[in-house]
């Protein structure tokens, strides 16, 4: 490695790095906007607390506190929310609640008005207000937590080990341009005549535009907030063995097909992004289709149907594994109606003998019965079948080698995860 003794060279050069992966490049300046955002907040904290609350150097050191706690507690919760595989799906969760709780923030302190002395902290803790500004600032904070800890992830799991430092190098660059950024626009602001409060408005509505565009760019992220919350609201989740999915390269996922959901669970319990194949019906569902899109699922139509699409399928499965990505498949062809397992077709092998990759089995456990299977009947016909929360379980098995797979061997290993639990 030639090191360039110009620093402007070698600043450029390492964004450069980091933007030859465009996902981790928006993840980056995803990262560098929360810092433009808490430098906003952080920097204006004396001067709230002096011209809005009418409070001492204490209450500037509590707002402090507060904050900082709120970070703590938003980066525990965040692991623990995401099954302790940072998930991406609670970005926007995060980015949603900087917006409206700053908004509430603005809102709560935009008709105070200090006086003239400075009243001690008790005093202050005495007005419902400032119980309602610091719960607000706890909540923004805790929200900034679900928004950073995922991105610093992906930006680290994401990047090149050949180029990761220069990489995190960047990104600390970045994120000082945006905190030096920050100081001048509050600054500006300040200079035209806006309060605090309406500083924090901005920023706010700024937080909203900028977490819409990043979306637009990366609709990922959108995506995984999705596939979050179906899985954690409807459901209760375990997951064993998803360590068994190789961190880089490509492989092959095949699981038992039990819901219309299916998908979206594995989706939720793997971190990297996966291409479904699945039916070319389903893939044109009217509110499912904008996850199918948008995660690049596969159509696929049996060949007695449209053997020109099934032929498209398999191309895009071969160009897929050879670029490294992850491709989901489902065997056995349908989803059961009896509850049990169908024979596993071909394709599987097929798909392996063009593209040699190691297949991972999986196994869906307690989705049958649940309103999305086609247990007694039609799918989706029947709310609250089982009740809510209902417990499922997504269970992998160690990757077989290529030369290894074939049909019926991927049938017992994943019937023998399965066990007697569809």
């Amino acid at each position: 490695m030639k090191i360039a003794w110009s620093p402007v060279r070698q600043t450029w050069q390492m964004i450069r790095f980091a933007a030859d992966e465009r996902t981790v490049f928006l993840s980056i300046l995803g990262i560098s906007w929360f810092w433009f955002y808490g430098a906003m907040f952080l920097s204006q904290f004396p001067g709230f607390a002096a011209t809005v609350l009418g409070g001492d150097e204490k209450a500037v050191t509590l707002l402090l506190a507060v904050f900082s706690l709120g970070i703590a507690l938003g980066s525990l919760l965040c692991e623990r929310l995401s099954g302790k595989q940072v998930e991406i799906g609670l970005v926007p969760f995060g980015s949603i609640g900087l917006t409206l709780f700053g908004l509430d923030l603005w809102w709560a302190s935009a008709g105070l008005e200090a006086g003239a002395a400075m009243r001690p902290l008790a005093e202050l803790l005495a007005e419902p207000v400032v119980w309602r500004i610091l719960f607000d600032l706890v909540m923004l904070s805790l929200c900034g937590g679900f928004y950073i800890v995922p991105l610093y992830a992906l930006v680290q799991s994401r990047s090149a080990p050949s180029h990761r430092s220069r990489i995190i190098a960047a990104n600390n660059i970045l994120n000082s341009l945006f905190m030096v950024a920050a100081a001048g626009l509050g600054a500006g602001l300040l200079a035209a005549g806006a309060s605090v409060p309406q500083l924090f408005l901005v920023t706010a509505l700024l937080n909203a535009a900028v977490a819409i565009y990043i979306y637009t760019l990366v609709p990922e992220f959108l995506l995984r907030f999705i596939v979050w919350l179906l899985v954690h609201t409807v459901y209760r989740l375990r997951v064993e063995g998803i360590e068994q999915v190789p961190e880089k390269g490509g492989a092959v996922i095949v699981a038992n097909h039990v819901s219309f959901v299916d998908a979206l669970i594995i989706m939720a319990a793997c971190r990297r992004p996966i291409r479904f194949v699945m039916d070319h019906r389903i893939f044109r569902w009217p509110i499912l289709s904008f996850i199918f899109r948008t995660s690049r699922a596969i159509p696929i139509a049996p060949a007695s149907e449209d053997r020109a699409m099934m032929e498209r399928a398999f191309d895009e499965v071969a160009r897929a594994l050879e670029a490294g990505e992850l491709v989901g498949l489902f065997p056995e062809g349908k989803i059961t109606a009896d509850g049990e397992m169908s024979p596993f077709r071909p394709g599987i092998a097929r798909i392996v003998a063009r593209t040699p990759v190691p297949v991972v089995p999986m196994a869906l456990r307690g989705l049958w019965g649940s309103f999305f299977s086609r247990k007694g009947g039609a799918a989706m016909t029947r709310p609250f079948r089982r009740g809510a929360f209902s417990r499922i379980e997504l269970v992998a098995d160690a990757p077989i080698e290529a030369a290894e797979v074939s049909p019926e061997a991927l049938y017992r290993r994943v019937a023998a995860l399965r066990g007697d639990r569809a």
